[in-house]
């Protein structure tokens, strides 16, 4: 039998070698002042996991207004943006909250996510993401459906143990023993689950942050190209012109 010293040693070890990287990736270094000003295209569906059982929740795209940011945070411009929530049971900020930005594996789920759930989240964005759900609408019928079932592909992936196949992950049963996992119902699963069998590493893949704080929801956006960087900074111009117009 083992005495309690080398117990403890062997635990103290086992901890600097899981617990401290995890613990050192999830230092931000940059922020972004947002608040939620509604939803993109979405639907209502219900979903266990993530804290919640049985519980309706808005699927789909969360608009966000940016209005300041340090470091990365500067990266998107001033105005809406696009998000996805990545943390069920927190609500969406009321008020301009000062969020800080993660890389997608290194954020507040830490080792829970790692870089292979987060490769196949930046695969499912990057094959899959439609530019068209996000803004104010009106959205049809198939982009909010679309829209819901993405987001339970990425709440599957979050919540659920790594199957041994992709092609294991369904939306509407809860694969993960004991507590955790997720399923959903009320949503097109088999849009989600056709996404989600897709995904063998080979897709393009979305340069992805997470928006972090702690008491409200938390959310995964995608970093601006610079050419949609430009036009929105031509796009912003234009309307300071036109309101400057309007104002002579």
């Amino acid at each position: 039998m083992m005495n309690l010293t080398r117990i403890s040693a062997i635990f103290c070890a086992a901890f600097f070698l899981v617990v401290l990287p995890c613990t050192s990736r999830a230092v931000p270094i940059n922020t972004v002042n947002i608040v939620c000003t509604g939803n993109g295209a979405n639907e209502i569906i219900s979903v266990w996991g993530g804290g919640l059982d049985a519980v309706d929740v808005y699927a789909g795209v969360y608009m966000l207004d940016k209005t300041g940011g340090t470091g990365e945070g500067k990266i998107w411009p001033n105005g809406p943006i696009g998000a996805f929530c990545s943390e069920l049971s927190e609500m969406a900020p009321e008020i301009t909250t000062k969020y800080d930005v993660f890389p997608l594996e290194g954020g507040p789920l830490g080792c829970a996510m790692g870089a292979v759930k987060a490769d196949y989240i930046r695969e499912l964005w990057g094959r899959f993401y439609e530019p068209s759900w996000v803004g104010s609408g009106p959205f049809t019928l198939q982009q909010n459906q679309q829209a819901a079932a993405f987001a339970a592909a990425v709440w599957e992936i979050i919540y659920e143990d790594l199957p041994i196949s992709p092609l294991k992950w369904d939306v509407k049963v809860d694969g993960t023993p004991c507590t955790g996992g997720f399923r959903s119902e009320y949503v097109d699963a088999i849009t989600a689950n056709s996404w989600l069998h897709a995904l063998d590493g080979t897709g393009p893949k979305a340069d992805l942050r997470v928006f972090a704080y702690s008491g409200s929801q938390n959310y995964i956006a995608e970093v601006p190209e610079p050419v949609t960087i430009a036009l929105l900074g031509i796009g912003g111009a234009l309307s300071l012109l036109r309101r400057k117009r309007s104002a002579n």
